[in-house]
């Protein structure tokens, strides 16, 4: 029995800010479950929501059977084998009516096939459908005519995959669609539409507040189905429970859902979605604060989030005096100490530089204390290396003495918090130092670095995910054998959080962990911190891998969100290669909406510190097929040489701005801070006159675009609605109930006149560019545009 797949919306991190007055009230939002038709699935409850007791009876559902276990806490389904929509399963819990959203597909079957050129003992095709497993789904030669065949079943989504022949991987020599796939080599790509979902959209219209009550406006859009539809066809929750049917009206394909006063007085989100025909909308999700829609006012979400990650050694040198660097005779510059400390962080907030670019949350580079010598790294060239990242602890409660104490720190929190600025901790909880006491003190805690065949248990990232070491004098932990490992190291991390006052974590190595580690994490979290203290924390993870990974560790159980790789490795070469549509991109970013959520919180990505910089594949310095840059950053290292460039970089910042999830700006970026891999895309930051015209141009735009997320709603709250995804064109609307926003991209290097087509229901008559404020009128619903070379647009769509 696989893993029942749940979206993740943004919600999660939203509703329990309210304080309930039931003592063991359900806070958490319920995220939509996502079913097989006629397939058995199963859930942890506690994965579901939180709650200091789970005895729970499910109510009897026509299309999905629910069974329960109390002592194991698994919830398992069984859907009707044709059932395919939308519907609520109804439990209840201390006397209260939830509801769980639960979709259902009836997949189409779809044939891949492969004649190959010479004999393989073993065929099997992998891909991110099955999470890259090499070995669960096998080809056969049925007819005997040489070629290899299996029938897979697939719902609508955008996917890579290939075919493994005794070791060898194999593209898809039939089909010319393909993508790099980051590792010097390409995948093919097979995209499944779904029929009946291009028009299949639910609008929201408008809100309407009178004295005693809210009314909410929605539309559905469906060309296949004719019918009237009815409050039957409606799914409406405000939170987990069911809005009585009385108050949802129809007339036409419009949805009127009105809300007393008094049932919309504290924090809550309202989601309203259509099912017809076997069919479901988007979800629409409306944030409520204390009954008004969210974005009018100044009280943080952290949908509202826009994050500046930076690595504290490499951003600013605000105390000399503390300057230490490691001395050794093999020890490259690039690899010691540079004079990042927490005063430099400071300065920078008290200057304003966060301010001045839109930033409302930082997430710093590990603050622990790390050691004072350098280590020679296991992959051959075998070079040395410092722990000036801070990813090396050799201690659990002290700070890195070359970045300052940890009254420093609380410091920085403090300014940072002064200026509505939110501070993430980057949590090491996947391994320590070999120095570090508890290695010597609780060795039974961690793994062997041996495996049982002789071999080095050293960087086997998939082959053993939870017991792999990162280097030999890295200890790993074993969580799976030891609880009071689990126990030290949650407590630990609640300790940073209550000592130094940050508001969240960035955790790393989320995949080489087991998921008890964090759901232990997550409920310490929640008991400790987020009731008493009516606070809301967020955890953002890092995995690489497929969606059934790392959407495993997303939920309101476990972390809050994760790196949006997936799309991040889509968009890469969608905006360096004018060969690749928007369409490939779009696509994948629905595919991650069936799964996270519309309005879900994914860190969205343009570089990282563990990625290559955008701007070394932009000027043409890395080929986009280039997973590791080691070499080019240690003896070629990349500088940008085209000005044309930077334009490339804008329009990227553009998009990660303006879709959902969260923007996460990486240190130097703004301005086109180039570099291969570690340690080359961690360079040394610069500011003002340390930076060229054209550094100075890219700031000064990035800014603009940054503060327009920040000023405007629909671009955090809103849903998605694609108007055109081509070879150059990309635009798409935002719609919340305060505002539209329309995004253009053109990522062509000519001018590109686009005829673009508006809802009709949305009354448009005209579009103001934020920009440069000049207004374009609508005609018949279309508006008519001339996009210049490489540029971007936003629109604000007006009545």
């Amino acid at each position: 029995m696989r893993k029942v797949s749940f979206v993740i919306p943004a919600v999660i991190l939203f509703i329990a800010s309210s304080c309930s007055s039931i003592k063991n009230e359900i806070t958490d939002i319920i995220s939509p479950i996502n079913l097989t038709a006629g397939k058995s699935d199963s859930v942890l409850i506690s994965d579901l929501f939180y709650s200091d007791n789970y005895n729970v009876r499910f109510i009897e559902n026509k299309n999905v059977s629910v069974t329960y276990n109390y002592n194991s806490g698994m919830i398992y389904f069984q859907t009707d084998e044709k059932f395919s929509g939308i519907t609520l399963v109804d439990f209840v819990h201390e006397g209260i009516t939830y509801s769980i959203p639960v979709r259902c597909k009836v997949l189409r079957k779809f044939n891949f096939s492969y004649k190959p050129e010479k004999n393989y003992k073993v065929l099997n095709l992998f891909g991110s459908f099955n999470g890259w497993n090499r070995t669960n789904l096998p080809m056969s030669d049925v007819n005997n005519d040489g070629i290899y065949e299996i029938e897979v079943a697939l719902e609508p989504g955008r996917y890579q995959y290939k075919f493994f022949g005794d070791g060898e991987e194999l593209i898809d020599p039939a089909n010319k669609v393909k993508v790099p796939n980051g590792m010097g080599d390409f995948n093919s790509v097979f995209v499944v539409d779904d029929e009946k979902e291009s028009k299949n959209f639910l609008h929201i219209l408008k809100y309407e507040m009178r004295e005693n009550e809210s009314e909410f406006i929605f539309f559905y859009e469906n060309e296949f189905y004719t019918e009237a539809i009815t409050s039957e066809n409606v799914i409406a929750l405000i939170d987990n429970s069911k809005i009585d049917k009385k108050k949802i009206s129809i007339s036409g394909n419009k949805i009127i859902v009105t809300l007393s006063g008094s049932e919309l007085e504290q924090n809550q989100i309202l989601r309203v979605a259509v099912s017809v025909n076997g069919t479901s909308s988007n979800i629409q999700s409306v944030f409520l604060i204390d009954g008004k829609p969210a974005g009018g006012d100044d009280i943080f979400l952290w949908n509202d989030a826009i994050i500046y990650s930076l690595m504290i050694d490499r951003f600013s040198d605000g105390d000399k005096s503390i300057n230490n660097p490691i001395v050794h005779d093999s020890l490259s510059s690039k690899a010691n100490y540079m004079g990042g400390d927490f005063q430099g962080i400071v300065n920078k907030l008290n200057e304003g530089y966060f301010d001045s670019l839109g930033i409302n949350t930082i997430w710093l580079s590990p603050v622990y204390d790390n050691p004072n010598e350098a280590y020679k790294e296991a992959p051959v060239p075998h070079r040395w290396f410092s722990g000036y990242h801070g990813y090396w602890p050799i201690n659990s409660t002290n700070t890195e003495e070359k970045f300052g104490t940890i009254e420093k720190l609380k410091e920085l929190i403090t300014a940072a918090h002064k200026r509505g600025i939110k501070i993430l901790l980057d949590i090491v909880a996947n391994h320590v130092h070999q120095n570090h006491p508890l290695f010597k003190e609780k060795p039974e805690w961690f793994g062997e670095l041996k495996l049982p065949d002789g071999r080095m248990n050293l960087r086997l990232w998939d082959e053993y995910r939870l017991t792999t070491w990162f280097e030999p004098y890295l200890p790993k932990f074993n969580y799976v054998g030891s609880k009071d490992a689990i126990d030290f190291m949650t407590s630990n991390t609640v300790w940073w959080m209550k000592e130094t006052g940050a508001d969240g974590f960035r955790q790393d190595a989320v995949k080489h962990i087991p998921n008890e580690f964090w759901r232990a994490l997550t409920k310490r979290i929640k008991t400790e911190v987020e009731i008493p203290e009516k606070k809301k924390v967020y955890q953002i993870g890092e995995t690489f891998g497929s969606y059934e990974l790392i959407s495993s560790y997303v939920n309101n159980g476990q972390l809050s969100a994760q790196f949006n790789f997936n799309v991040y490795d889509v968009a890469l070469p969608t905006f360096i290669d004018p060969r690749i549509s928007f369409a490939s991109l779009d696509a994948e970013i629905k595919k991650s909406f069936l799964v996270y959520g519309e309005n879900n919180l994914m860190g969205n990505i343009m570089d990282s510190h563990d990625k290559n910089r955008f701007m070394a594949f932009a000027d043409g310095d890395l080929d986009v097929t280039q997973w590791s840059a080691v070499e080019e950053g240690w003896n070629n290292p990349p500088k940008v040489d085209n000005p044309a460039s930077y334009e490339k970089a804008k329009l990227y910042y553009a998009y990660m701005n303006t879709i959902p999830g969260l923007p996460v700006i990486y240190y130097g970026s703004e301005f086109g801070m180039t570099g291969a891999s570690d340690p080359d895309n961690r360079r040394m930051m610069r500011f003002g006159n340390e930076l060229s015209v054209y550094e100075k141009k890219m700031l000064e735009d990035v800014r603009k675009i940054i503060n327009l997320r920040k000023n405007h709603p629909a671009l955090r709250y809103g849903d998605f609605l694609t108007v055109q995804a081509d070879e150059n064109i990309y635009a798409y609307i935002r719609s919340d109930v305060n505002e539209r926003i329309m995004v253009v991209l053109n990522k062509s290097n000519k001018s590109v006149q686009v005829q673009l087509k508006i809802p009709a229901v949305y009354g448009i008559k005209s579009a103001s560019d934020l920009l440069t404020n000049e207004k374009v009128e609508m005609v018949n619903n279309n508006i008519n545009l001339t996009i210049p070379p490489v540029s971007y647009s936003f629109y604000k769509l007006e009545e």
